[in-house]
């Protein structure tokens, strides 16, 4: 069931979803209209040829086949017909196709908080010379903004375009790699290439099965595009089982493994409900960088400043912002990034401030970008032969050791000043790259 917190939002909804993946042998449906399912084949298995085969031996209507970060396909499918695709050994598990929506609450002061500005001047020129591109899993980008640079795209709604009628995708878009001309806003990446995988649709709305069509999009086209680092804002109700989604059947998880495996950094919103993220995913998986929000009025350090766009205290952990506890596994996949007020890009060729945990992760996104464009000998990510899990461990050491130098870089909220047993990790550091 979606149920959406109106009192938080101040631009774009966010609503929750349940992934409640089923092993097997747990469903008993009833005679009823067909319910739409993801099922999860075998890694040795054809998915074309076997969705094909269902399709005409069952009478489903498949959405989508899925072929690269886990093999299986999604589809409507009769109550009765349920039990026999469960009986074909060629299935591993079936998992509920849920709803799932944006993760975004109500001068880029962040950009300018994080020091990515330093940056920018070296690398960002509006010509996209950083070059490394970046996947937005999202509700696609405005393709005729002038601020960003649209390389290409993918439509998980089943429709032609991946352009963005929303405006959530696009916000996202612009905190990673708006242009560095002169004109509207700068991103932390400036001009670098951008990728629209649109699973989203105008309301801001989709399903498991639009996620993971995204998702597989990105880890088949990876290697020849040069997509390295991907960023969900959006995700719902569900948990890490620790096995990539093959306890609990959570087809999510093991596609979000499988593109890992394929060196692909996956950068994402930690939820805006806060609490504990460990009920969130993908917030809570552990092969993902987590991302917290954290107040900045000003793009400066120390606090005081007033609030804008909405009541906030600056340099302090964002009120809305899930969070984890330091003794948590998912502590050691937790940073934080400015998310309160954040001005950004925006669908029609516009321009907008909004909130959330959405806005913090494309700032962390952007620095993966970053990162991966300056070589090792020279502090970066490049050449150094780092996985996904050694990237995202990169950035949290280097972004504890800045503020071990640089005292009053942090926040209150942070492991120097925690919030009692709230853990938001420390905040990200782009100046270094």
């Amino acid at each position: 069931m979606i149920h959406c917190r109106g009192a938080r939002l101040l631009a774009v909804l966010l609503c929750a979803f349940t992934l409640s993946g089923v092993p097997a042998t747990a469903f008993a449906q009833p005679a009823g209209p067909p319910a739409r399912f993801i099922v999860v084949l075998h890694d040795d298995v054809d998915a074309l040829a076997v969705a094909r085969e269902h399709a005409n031996a069952h009478a489903l209507a498949v959405s989508h086949v899925y072929e690269s970060a886990l093999k299986g396909y999604a589809a409507a499918i009769p109550a009765a017909r349920l039990p026999l695709i469960l009986a074909d050994p060629r299935v591993l598990f079936v998992s509920d196709d849920r709803p799932v929506s944006a993760v975004a609450q109500t001068l880029s002061t962040g950009v300018n908080r994080i020091d990515a500005d330093q940056s920018s001047t070296l690398a960002g020129n509006g010509s996209g010379s950083i070059g490394v591109p970046v996947a937005i899993i999202d509700t696609g980008i405005d393709v005729g903004h002038p601020d960003l640079n649209v390389a290409g795209g993918k439509n998980c709604q089943n429709g032609p375009s991946y352009s963005d009628g929303n405006g959530h995708g696009s916000h996202v878009a612009g905190t990673v790699g708006a242009r560095d001309n002169g004109s509207g806003v700068v991103g932390v990446a400036p001009g670098t290439p951008l990728y629209a995988v649109r699973v989203l649709n105008n309301a801001g709305s989709g399903s498991w099965s639009s996620v993971i069509c995204g998702i597989n999009w990105v880890t088949a086209n990876a290697a020849g595009l040069g997509i390295k680092v991907a960023n969900m804002s959006l995700g719902g109700g569900g948990a890490d089982d620790g096995n990539c989604g093959n306890t609990n059947s959570d087809a999510l998880h093991k596609a979000i493994c499988g593109s890992v495996a394929a060196g692909i950094t996956y950068v994402v919103a930690a939820g805006n409900d806060n609490v504990n993220f460990s009920g969130f995913v993908p917030a809570a998986y552990n092969e993902v960088l987590t991302v917290t929000a954290m107040a900045d009025f000003n793009g400066i350090p120390s606090g005081g400043a007033a609030a804008t766009c909405r009541a906030d205290v600056d340099d302090t952990a964002a009120d809305f912002s899930n969070y984890t506890t330091p003794a948590s596994l998912d502590a050691a996949h937790t940073i934080a990034a400015p998310g309160v007020c954040i001005f950004s890009t925006w669908k029609s060729g516009g321009y907008n401030t909004i909130s959330g945990t959405s806005m913090a992760s494309p700032h962390v996104a952007g620095t993966v970008a970053l990162c991966l464009a300056r070589s090792v000998a020279f502090g970066g990510c490049a050449g150094a032969g780092l996985s996904p899990a050694g990237i995202i461990a990169k950035l949290r050491t280097d972004a504890q050791l800045y503020l071990a130098t640089h005292l009053f870089y942090g926040f209150t909220g942070d492991p120097g000043l925690p919030i009692g047993s709230r853990y938001y990790g420390y905040l990200i550091y782009a100046g270094g790259y």
